[in-house]
């Protein structure tokens, strides 16, 4: 049987490499405050930016999509969903929303999780939301050839009220003690929660808005600037992986927290870094616009589209940037992968040296 219990389970996180990335992101909050302070108006840019990426890629991971016009017209509220993907992506950003303006006042709590969840749904009627499973579900995967197997079981239909309660009071309990760092707290609670998988439905995105719901509580506002849902659908794979390996054993409460804290940990690292990086640019006001878009394409780790070029430079236009990138192009600085809608940008460090 389960034992929902944190009080000891957390040392075994301690490692050199987790505690070096608890610093780190200690030490990057320190610097958030201070930009919270000196870069306001660059700060609503980011957050308006960053509500379209998290309600968009959040979404996406599940196989919910819409157009870019209709996902942003959504997102600001400016027409009313058309059908079912569209009224769940309205649904959630209701939510993060509420999360963003009352999270304060937003206690993780199993009433709490329902009403997140109800809100989650409350575009698609009665009881659609904001109530637990009805049948035991099971976690499903599909491999190359087609072929589906049982990748992991959550708890039974008829348990699932009971663990939640144990669940947030495991959690509030060893919160309140004040032994534990919340950054190796908050992603064992979120993995525990999704090996419960207590909704028919919804499972993944409220893990999500509860992973941004307990970060803020804390003080860890990276995701308002940052979408963590954008960067978790670009490492889809290391997600399940991690996951997956975190979850095994689970039932017999043998399994290893380490590699999802692991990789929760980094999505946050990665977010409080380009989050430096975008306000260090900012700051740079001495640099001219070409040169800021060179920079943004030359920390960018991998490939970069020109909306999201666009994205972390506010303020500079879009015909700035395409006459920047058919420069870099022409210079060889940088190389451009694909065409169309699919084309991407990388900094080309061979031409750089």
């Amino acid at each position: 049987m389960k034992i929902y219990t944190y009080k000891d389970t957390w040392k075994n996180l301690l490692t050199p490499e987790i505690v070096l990335m608890l610093t780190q992101i200690h030490e990057y909050k320190g610097e958030q405050n201070l930009f919270a302070k000196t870069k306001k108006e660059e700060l609503r840019k980011l957050i308006e930016i960053a509500k379209i990426q998290s309600t968009q890629a959040s979404n996406r991971i599940e196989g919910i999509n819409t157009s870019d016009y209709r996902l942003r017209a959504l997102v600001s509220d400016k027409t009313h969903p058309k059908n079912r993907n569209e009224r769940e992506i309205a649904g959630y950003r209701d939510v993060l929303k509420l999360i963003h303006e009352n999270y304060l006042y937003i206690p993780v709590k199993p009433s709490i999780v329902l009403q997140l969840h109800r809100d989650l749904y409350k575009f698609e009627g009665l009881n659609a939301g904001g109530i637990y499973k009805t049948a035991d579900n099971v976690i499903e995967e599909e491999d190359e050839q087609g072929n589906k197997f049982i990748r992991f079981k959550p708890v039974a239909a008829w348990e699932t009220s009971e663990a939640m309660e144990k669940l947030c009071a495991a959690f509030e309990e060893i919160k309140s003690s004040g032994q534990v760092d919340m950054l190796l707290l908050i992603p064992m609670f979120i993995l525990d929660f999704l090996c419960i998988h207590p909704f028919n439905d919804g499972n993944g995105r409220m893990s999500r808005l509860l992973t941004l719901l307990l970060l803020y509580r804390e003080g860890y506002m990276v995701g308002k600037y940052v979408s963590l849902e954008r960067l978790i659908e670009n490492t889809k794979g290391a997600y399940y992986d991690c996951l997956q390996q975190s979850s095994q054993g689970w039932h017999e409460n043998v399994n290893a927290y380490e590699p999802f804290v692991k990789y929760m940990l980094g999505i946050i690292l990665c977010a409080y870094r380009e989050f430096s990086d975008r306000m260090k640019l900012a700051r740079s006001n001495e640099m001219s616009k070409p040169d800021k878009v060179k920079e943004v394409i030359k920390n960018t780790v991998g490939m970069i589209t020109k909306t999201e070029i666009l994205e972390a430079c506010p303020g500079i236009s879009q015909i700035t940037v395409q006459r920047t990138l058919a420069e870099l192009l022409e210079a060889k600085k940088i190389t451009k992968i694909g065409g169309g809608r699919y084309t991407r940008y990388v900094w080309n460090e061979e031409n750089n040296r």
